[in-house]
């Protein structure tokens, strides 16, 4: 959508997300690289209130320039800006009163020397600045390849080119220092255009690269930050967090930048806590800090320096008072009592049982015993003189050792089968003489 103009175009941004047919696309683009403010002050201070507008480049540079000749700017107006040498293409990021905050924050001087506005973008600007961005991709792969063959030690990360085309300003990042006087030249003969160096460092890399964090969403740097604020261990280390390098870097492996939103928070929090360097005096022991919780105001005392040993976890204020009873010479009977350690101690409760290291073990089960029914009395096992050989039955194996007889019975079988005959067959039987004799004694007298 655009409006039509004596001196120019000039482009308003859609609103909200249109589903014609006849989108431009700009408003589905991602917002990588968003760096603009929002005018708080719309409707109340505009262009007419101060002749300075700041505009927005490609890869977030940004400029100050003056409108010397009055034009009715507003934000998202595609201009044409005075540059060394020539002109370049830009947008209109912010009007009135509040450039003169950003100027501030820039460390710009209103009194300093600024180039101009020269008019809104006309159509034949927009056909040179999109040739020359169509240049970009492959001359930073060319430059990639001469710094190879010249043997620096830096990387080319992107290249911007100037509205009319002739100049470039080649992003690179280089660990030490770089002599690129050699590069300049060849860079200059091969393109033929004047060439600018500006360094950058892997914030501003991650920036224009964009990508995903550990958190899961797209790097703030690369959607919705107005720029970088150094960080440090500090703000680690008031949140309580882990001093481990991995944890605490970005993807440009430096310190992450959300490390700097919830300090202030924590900082604020932590005024309202006792001192931590005093130790709490009781009758049986002295308890030491071992660790607090900022935002909870619970604080954890030790009776060892170095060690959590019968650590007790204490609201701030209740620490507050007993520092205040010792400071009197008095020492307490217990740091708790019986209802506040209700209300304080909390213990883990495990419902599902994600941390048992033997949730994957099969329990044994154990065989209930049956209850006997009444009116039926339990029989003893037998014995082992009692067991007699079972017989095989059809379909069940047999002892590797034992022979098969040609009826398929085994030995064992037939021996248990046969050893009741053979009894019979041998009893003893009485002698003639046993006879004889025992007939005489039976015999009567005569």
């Amino acid at each position: 959508m655009s409006e039509q103009k004596d001196n120019g175009i000039r482009e308003v941004e859609p609103q909200s997300p249109c589903n014609s047919s006849a989108c431009c696309g700009r408003c589905k683009e991602a917002p990588r690289g968003n760096m603009s403010a929002i005018n708080w002050l719309d409707g109340i201070s505009g262009v007419a209130d101060y002749d300075i507008v700041e505009v927005q480049f490609k890869n977030t540079r940004r400029g100050f320039f003056r409108n010397s000749a009055h034009l009715d700017l507003h934000i998202g107006d595609t201009v044409a800006v005075e540059a060394t040498p020539g002109h370049d293409i830009g947008k209109i990021v912010m009007v009135g009163k509040l450039t003169e905050l950003h100027m501030r924050k820039a460390n710009v001087k209103p009194d300093s020397e600024l180039k101009r506005v020269f008019r809104l973008a006309k159509p034949q600007d927009m056909e040179k600045f999109e040739e020359a961005k169509a240049r970009e991709q492959d001359t930073m792969i060319r430059s990639r390849k001469i710094a190879e063959e010249l043997g620096l030690n830096m990387k080319i990360g992107d290249v911007e080119y100037q509205g009319d085309g002739a100049k470039a300003i080649f992003y690179y990042i280089a660990d030490e220092r770089v002599d690129f006087r050699k590069l300049i030249r060849v860079l200059a003969d091969t393109f033929k255009i004047r060439i600018e160096m500006k360094q950058i460092g892997a914030r501003q890399e991650a920036g224009r690269i964009g990508g995903i964090g550990p958190c899961g969403r797209p790097l703030c740097c690369a959607s919705w930050m107005t720029g970088f604020v150094s960080v440090g261990t500090s703000a680690a280390r008031f949140q309580d967090l882990s001093m481990n390098p991995q944890k605490l870097a970005g993807q440009c492996a430096k310190l992450k930048c959300c490390l700097n939103f919830e300090v202030d928070t924590y900082m604020e929090a932590s005024r309202r806590l006792p001192s931590s360097d005093i130790p709490l005096e009781t009758k049986d022991a002295t308890y030491y800090h071992f660790k607090t919780d900022t935002l909870a105001a619970l604080m954890t005392y030790s009776t060892d320096k170095r060690a959590p040993v019968n650590c007790v976890t204490l609201p701030a204020a209740r620490v507050a008072e007993i520092i205040a009873i010792n400071k009197k010479g008095e020492k307490v009977d217990a740091l708790l009592d019986a209802s506040e350690e209700k209300e304080v101690s909390k213990e883990f409760v495990e419902l599902v049982g994600q941390d048992n290291i033997n949730r994957f073990d099969k329990a044994k089960k154990k065989k209930k015993k049956r209850p006997v029914q009444a009116g039926k009395t339990s029989q003893p096992a037998p014995s082992k003189d009692s067991r007699q050989p079972k017989p095989t039955l059809p379909g069940q194996k047999k002892n590797r050792n034992e022979k098969t007889l040609p009826d398929g019975r085994t030995q064992q079988d037939a021996k248990s089968q046969r050893q009741p005959q053979e009894k019979r067959r041998h009893r003893p039987q009485p002698s003639a003489k046993n006879k004889s004799s025992k007939s005489g004694s039976d015999a009567p007298a005569q």
